[in-house]
């Protein structure tokens, strides 16, 4: 018996591999090992989670209509789109198609390979994010240097850091988790990882993708069976840093009073929120009809983008709104189902992953729904799987399609297939 190790700090007994402690030594090794011989992926459709499929399909596709209803009138009144009412409608399902391919292709690789990358993958995402703020490389756009260009294309490594995220806090969390319970060796190399990205995110600045990205892996290791006592503690040290990040930051500031009270500076600081609480209420039961919103008509700033949902809310009504809540609803709840599937199989990583992308589509279409009912303050986040942006867009491709990858090796081994 390893004397050393009984010694640590135990996991946390509501924690999922808490409740599996007896195997955490073959979380990275017997299982990892087993999804690298697994066959590639072949099989009719009900090999895979026919709900998770539908209800992302269906966010896809409403969004596609919901962008291109919402950029029309911005399409024809720019210069920059050359005065096309299709430029957003085209260059989305351009993004769309692209993201469904490289979907695709990261489904046919296993969730060990995953596992394998994961290191690389989180260097690189960082790597970009420094690159990001050189000057005459980074793209800055409204005050923010969030983009890479390529051409006409732009390239927003905060998008793809949040899927190198799932996937790093995952694997530190299985090859930690004999030292899960310890703050100084478990949990406290995390943070400081975590702590730096915040710090390259926030030079950009991107609050909202800090925001998720820290959800995402502390969410992962909270999972994973942090000490309740330390993730406390990590509550109360992250709400004083939010106050005080809040608080030394002008824009954010009038943001945070914007919100409080909109109509105080309706043609200021509460702009947007004041015009997106319109469209809402103009929108009633079953909305003014699509394609007949008024506040997407140079109202409404980032209509197709972050107020995606203001302009559903005017068109289609409380009905649609409630639609997409329910389709975000379902397939986060798939995504918490299938990674607990994984998690009994002894498939560790596969299930913190599946958790991950959980966590990042939950959190991010909560604060996104937030701030455009008034519930949050105004903060640049998209809804996940509709709005318009490329780098989002194929991003969300790429999770589901990691997604699919756990659910579809889950169900091979439930069928008895030889690893």
């Amino acid at each position: 018996m390893n004397t050393r190790a009984s010694t640590r700090p135990p996991l946390r007994p509501g924690s999922l591999l808490g409740a599996l402690n007896p195997f955490r030594r073959r979380a990275g090794g017997e299982a990892a090992r087993a999804a690298g011989r697994l066959a590639r992926p072949i099989g009719p459709a009900h090999e895979l989670d026919l709900v998770l499929i539908w209800s992302a399909a269906g966010l896809l596709l409403l969004g596609l209509v919901m962008v291109y209803s919402a950029s029309i009138a911005t399409a024809e009144g720019s210069r920059f789109t050359g005065y096309q009412q299709h430029y957003f409608l085209m260059r989305h399902a351009v993004f769309l198609a692209i993201g469904v391919g490289i979907g695709l292709a990261a489904f046919q690789l296993s969730m060990a390979q995953w596992q394998r990358l994961a290191p690389a993958l989180f260097v690189s995402g960082v790597v970009l994010l420094v690159v990001v703020l050189i000057p005459g490389l980074g793209r800055e756009v409204n005050g923010a240097q969030r983009w890479l260009g390529f051409g006409p294309i732009n390239l927003q490594p905060s998008e793809l850091m949040k899927i190198f995220a799932a996937l790093y806090a995952a694997d530190y969390t299985v090859r930690k988790l004999d030292v899960m319970g310890s703050f100084r060796r478990g949990f406290l190399p995390m943070m400081a990882v975590i702590l730096f990205v915040g710090f390259l995110l926030l030079r950009e600045p991107d609050f909202g993708a800090f925001v998720v990205i820290t959800t995402i892996a502390f969410g992962v290791l909270f999972l994973g069976g942090v000490n309740v006592r330390v993730f406390a503690l990590l509550a109360v040290v992250a709400v004083i840093g939010f106050i005080i990040l809040i608080w030394t930051s002008p824009y954010r500031r009038d943001r945070l009073f914007g919100f409080m009270d909109p109509w105080q500076d309706a043609f200021g600081k509460g702009y947007q929120l004041s015009h997106a609480l319109i469209a809402f209420g103009r929108g009633e039961w079953f909305g003014v009809g699509l394609g007949a919103s008024v506040e997407k008509l140079f109202y409404l700033p980032e209509a197709h983008t972050d107020f995606l949902l203001a302009v559903i809310a005017e068109e289609l009504g409380l009905a649609g709104v409630l639609v997409v809540v329910a389709l975000f609803a379902l397939l986060v709840q798939r995504a918490f189902v299938i990674g607990r599937e994984a998690i009994k199989l002894e498939r560790y990583f596969s299930g913190l992953v599946a958790q991950g992308i959980g966590l990042w589509f939950g959190v991010q279409s909560f604060i996104n729904m937030g701030v455009n009912m008034g519930l949050l303050p105004t903060k640049g986040l998209t809804l996940p799987l509709m709005s318009f942006g490329g780098s989002g867009i194929v991003a969300n491709c790429v999770a589901l399609a990691i997604l699919l990858r756990v659910d579809w090796e889950v169900r091979q081994l439930k069928r008895g297939a030889t690893p």
